[in-house]
């Protein structure tokens, strides 16, 4: 998976998309932002499914904000599938599911920063100022969950990611990429029944229940760099 760019704003269009199912709080996201900076232009979408048609027809924005909460995605698959269609916009989470664990994930699965929904606007200020210079922003009483435990996580992530067979690996790294079942079974010239076989294998060695969950633990690993290589 994509890691989020950390570039400064110069190099960023002053575009952005606000990614959020209820339209009072898609209108009051909008506000926000246009008090942030002068916008050449703000989207908006109600599903990802919109948001995905939107920057494949018009390219992708310099900013996002999204919701995770959306009627087509489940937990974090949205926030990894728009990473890996906008890779090099800053992705900013405002979501009102904000406990450290949920930040922690979402900035592992691709969140330049992530502000709680109902924040005030000074926040949300911090949070622009922050990623348009390329650093991560997340908020004032926010507690790695990890603590100092994090590299035995990683080692345990490591050793469940070795026991992946070569074509495990590969259905793991297109999953990282944000594809869905049908377009891993055409790039791999398989069947669509033999990815999902291959998903289920992947998501009971790694002892998870979700794809995401799935990323989640290949992201921790950098699984680039440990999965089993191509025959």
């Amino acid at each position: 998976m994509q890691q989020p760019a950390a570039r400064p704003i110069e190099t960023l269009p002053l575009t952005a998309m606000v990614v959020d199912d209820h339209p009072l709080f898609c209108d009051a996201l909008s506000l926000t932002l246009r008090s942030l900076a002068e916008f050449d232009d703000i989207a908006t979408a109600g599903t990802l499914q919109e948001a995905l048609d939107r920057i494949t027809a018009e390219g992708a924005p310099g900013f996002i904000l999204l919701d995770l909460n959306l009627p087509d995605v489940n937990g974090l698959d949205g926030l990894v599938r728009l990473r890996g269609a906008a890779p090099a916009s800053a992705i900013i989470v405002a979501s009102s599911m904000a406990d450290n664990r949920m930040i922690s994930y979402a900035l592992k699965a691709g969140a330049n920063g992530f502000v709680p929904k109902h924040s005030q606007r000074s926040v949300f200020r911090r949070a622009f100022d922050a990623v348009r210079e390329g650093l991560p922003f997340v908020p004032d009483d926010y507690i790695d969950p990890e603590g100092a435990g994090g590299d035995n996580g990683q080692g345990n992530a490591l050793d469940r990611l070795a026991t992946l067979t070569n074509q495990q690996a590969r259905i793991l790294g297109l999953i990282c990429e944000g594809k869905l079942n049908k377009q891993i079974a055409y790039d791999l010239t398989i069947a669509e029944t033999t990815v999902k076989a291959h998903v289920t294998a992947i998501m009971r060695k790694l002892g998870v229940h979700s794809r995401t969950q799935a990323v989640l633990i290949a992201q921790e690993a950098r699984f680039a760099k440990v999965l089993p290589s191509e025959d």
